[in-house]
Order: structure tokens, then sequence, then C-alpha cells
């Protein structure tokens, strides 16, 4: 926009914008583009626009089953840069020091100067960023922003990994004012978006689903020491050991089908609730696409319209996330977007 559009649109004077644009453009976050082509009386208007490639964000996911995973975007989500640490049985203080030495290199790759560092980590998240439980990776109270930052001298935002995922899909692809995006790796959360904003939860704990008990008939024992969790039947480690039984006939289940049926059977049980509460309009997956496309995003559908008031046509549809390898690193650009631009 120019400067006389920027001003009709935020109601406020051409003096304030200018003085304002002429703020960010010194800081190198705004640029002019040149030019207007639209024609009109006097002397042609000057866009200005986002620095949008002179800018970049670095993300971190630590979500992923066997890696940790960061990559240097700029301001348009355009992911330029990658790093990786893989993981094998590493917990605790382990991780902890594997998460530090990925962001430096992160780091070291961006190419242009940075905004500032966002993660999404499994786990509960308060506002200061401090992770206050994730079983998965043993964690219990970690300060992971205020050491990230310490460690590297970057604004640091850190989320829950699902947060972070919803934010992604709302922003970036094609995401409802209502939904829940269901985030599938070494664990299970989701991440709601109500009426247009990120559901945090009186504990900062909204979404945490993982460990809701799925029904009644038992199930296997769970990290966090209850029984038939919905982590249990879901997670990626949890699919895959269930379709490697399956595949040997060591399995009570018939075959590979039965797993990912009862999977998203166990899924819906305890995503109806939510649904129906909230009346939210749709159900993303997001995850490795070879488990949840098909006979479980299927299932998942069936069972929550079998669950819910009947409508015709239905008022909730399931669908798979676009790119869910990255979706995460996505969703930390927008935190930090949003945390030092205002960017939504």
């Amino acid at each position: 926009m120019s400067r006389a559009d920027l001003s009709r649109s935020l109601g406020l004077t051409r003096v304030t914008v200018s003085d304002l644009v002429s703020e960010l453009l010194e800081r190198g976050h705004a640029l002019e583009l040149g030019q207007s082509d639209e024609v009109r009386p006097g002397k042609p208007a000057i866009l200005v626009d986002v620095n949008r490639h002179g800018l970049q964000i670095v993300g971190l996911d630590l979500a992923e089953n066997q890696v940790l995973r960061a990559a240097v975007l700029d301001l348009d989500g355009t992911i330029l840069h990658r790093a990786e640490r893989s993981l094998d049985n590493e917990t605790g203080e382990e991780i902890t020091r594997l998460v530090l030495e990925l962001a430096t290199a992160a780091v070291a790759l961006a190419t242009a100067p940075l905004l500032g560092i966002g993660v999404g980590t499994p786990g509960i998240v308060n506002p200061d960023g401090m992770v206050l439980t994730a079983p998965n990776l043993g964690w219990s109270n970690v300060p992971l922003r205020a050491l990230l930052q310490q460690h590297t001298g970057l604004p640091t935002l850190v989320s829950n990994d699902a947060d972070a995922a919803v934010h992604a899909d709302y922003t970036f692809g094609t995401g409802s004012s209502d939904m829940i995006l269901v985030k599938v790796g070494r664990g299970v959360g989701s991440g709601l978006i109500v009426g247009g904003r990120r559901a945090l939860g009186a504990h900062s704990a909204a979404g945490e689903i993982g460990h809701v008990t799925v029904g009644t008939d038992g199930g296997v024992p769970c990290k966090c020491g209850k029984t038939g969790c919905l982590e249990t039947w879901l997670s990626v480690p949890s699919l895959e050991r269930a379709l490697g039984l399956a595949a040997t006939g060591s399995s009570p289940a018939a075959d590979a089908d039965a797993v990912l049926q009862t999977a998203g059977e166990r899924l819906a049980i305890a995503l109806a609730p939510v649904a129906a509460a909230l009346d939210l309009s749709e159900v993303v997956l997001s995850g490795p696409i070879q488990l949840l496309d098909g006979i479980l995003r299927d299932s998942v559908e069936q069972t929550l319209r079998s669950r819910m008031l009947p409508q015709n046509p239905p008022l909730i549809s399931v669908r798979l996330a676009a790119e869910p390898q990255d979706i995460v690193l996505l969703g930390a650009a927008v935190m930090v977007l949003w945390n030092q631009l205002g960017v939504a």
C-alpha cells in the first residue's frame, strides 16, 4: 500500500503513518517497492510493504518421532535452509543440549537479519515459554524460552507443537475460524481455533487430548502412568508397533486395516464432545500421510458423525493438513511474526 492507503485503512493521520513507516524503514522491517501503477491526479504514490525477503525467522520442530528439525524461513513462510539432529533414546537434559545445538546451527544458516526463533514442542507450555511437562521428552519445568534466548541472544517464542501447527494451517493454509487440528507424531496433541482465536485454556493446556482415556475397555499402559490413553492408540510409535504386530499375526487385530480403523474410532471418541460443544466446522489431521490418509481419516469422519447430532449436509468435515512435515516450522514462524511485527 501507499502511505495514503495505509492512512485511510488504519484511520490514522498521514503524518502519523509517514512517521511510523519511516521508523520501520530505518529498522529494516519495511521497504519501498517503487511507484504505484494506479492512475490518479498528482505525484505517483510510493508503495511500501513488509520486508518479506530481507528478514528471516528460525523455526524449531521438536515433535517428530526420531529427529529434531529446524529451518530458516522468510516472512512469507518459504523455507530457505534446513538443519536436523537425529534422536535415539535421549531424554531430559540430553535433548535440551541437542535443541540448543540445533538452534545454534540454524542461526548460522541465516542469510539476513533474524526476527527471532519460534519453537513448537510436545507438552504443556506456559505463557513464559516454560515447558511444564513433556513426558515423551522427559521434560518437567524446563525454561526453554529463557535457555534459547540466553544461548542465541534472539527473541524466542515457545508453544505446544499442535498450537504452532494450527497457527500455520489458519494463517498459511485454508483453516476455518472454528477448527481443531490434531497433530500426530511422537505423541498426540491438538490446537483449537475458536471464533478466529487460538484457545489457550485456564492452564495453557487447551487441546491436550493425548492423555485422555478413550473407552472403558482398558488398553496399553502409557508413559504418563495411566492405561488406555489416546496416545497409546494413535501416536506414530504406537501405530507402527500395532501395524508391525498385525503383520506378523502377533496382534489381536486381524490386520492393518483393523488397527487404523480402531485408532480413528478412538480419536473420534475423544473429539466428538469437543466438536459438539464448540460447534466446530472441521477437524484437520496432521502427521504421516501414509498412516492418516484413507482408512484412519474415514474412520474418524464416520465415527464423529455417528456420535453427533445428525445433520444433512454434515456440519463437520475431516481433512488432512497440507505439507504436514513442515507445519510446525511454519507455525513457529507465524508466532514470531505476530510477536515481533504484529502480523497475523
